[in-house]
């Protein structure tokens, strides 16, 4: 089997996935390669991502690694014979591999959950928005790289808009509502667009008020996306070269918990709305 050059995050998370079902196991990678038929080397780029599995092989790893989660199995299966090309594959050369990454990681999540307390989250974001924001990120990229960010957060914005919208939490912190990224009719515009998908069934936006006692939370700033089963969820931290992905289960267990304490003490969606349609007002 040819061995991949640059494996994607998803290729790598499904390897992840495979080594931690072995490691529970208690058996070594040469132990488990020969129940399956192949060698240490095949197994290890296996695991590592950088060699491809067939479903039947996943289905044989999780039998002899005495897996019983059918869901887990299930969906470690189709990340195996998934082939699927999306649109972020016009971008591979031309955008580093993480902004790849991310959209596909967003094409497959079941939900998504965005704290942010500095910048509206990225879905959000108007054109104008999102080209400031990268103005500041890399000071030095050229117009057409920069260009090519901007229109690739364009096109992730239909895991919301598009014909199969995914379940969408946002918690946005004031600060984030009335830093002026842009002058002040790119900001009213993008409160606007704020307001408008507030609207939608699939979307809940809460407002966190700076006139709110007791918050500690402001560093705790995150990008969630849900798997096909809650063991392969993923935590993204923002960086300058595109994301960061988290998959350990005891950190993924303390986004989840983080998320909910920002939640709890956020206005609700109602009066988040009104919230945001006063800062408008205001500019």
């Amino acid at each position: 089997m040819t061995r991949r050059r640059q494996p994607t995050a998803r290729q790598v998370r499904l390897g992840a996935e495979l080594r931690k079902l072995r490691e529970a196991a208690g058996l070594k990678a040469r132990e488990v390669a020969a129940l399956i038929g192949t060698d240490s080397a095949q197994m290890t780029q296996i695991e590592s991502g950088a060699a491809g599995v067939s479903e039947a092989r996943v289905r044989q790893f999780a039998a002899h690694c005495s897996c019983a989660d059918q869901e887990l199995i299930a969906a470690l299966a189709d990340m195996a014979t998934d082939q699927a090309r999306g649109w972020w594959e016009e971008y591979r050369g031309q955008l580093p591999a993480p902004f790849l990454d991310l959209a596909e990681l967003e094409h497959h999540a079941t939900h998504r959950l965005d704290v942010e307390f500095l910048h509206v989250p990225g879905l959000f974001q108007t054109e104008d928005y999102a080209r400031s924001i990268f103005s500041y990120r890399v000071p030095q990229l050229p117009t057409t790289d920069r260009e090519l960010r901007v229109r690739h957060r364009m096109r992730r914005r239909e895991v919301i808009e598009g014909p199969r919208p995914i379940p969408y939490k946002a918690v946005i912190h004031e600060a984030a509502l009335r830093i002026r990224v842009g002058n002040r009719a790119a900001t009213r515009t993008q409160l606007a667009r704020i307001l408008e998908l507030s609207e939608a069934d699939h979307i809940t936006v809460r407002v966190i008020p700076f006139d709110l006692d007791g918050f500690a939370g402001a560093t705790n700033a995150m990008m969630y996306a849900g798997g096909a089963v809650p063991r392969l969820d993923t935590a993204v931290r923002d960086a300058p070269q595109g994301a960061a992905f988290i998959d350990s289960e005891a950190q993924l267990a303390t986004f989840r918990t983080l998320f909910r304490m920002v939640e709890a003490v956020s206005l609700d969606p109602a009066r988040s709305r009104d919230f945001i349609h006063k800062l408008s007002k205001e500019l």
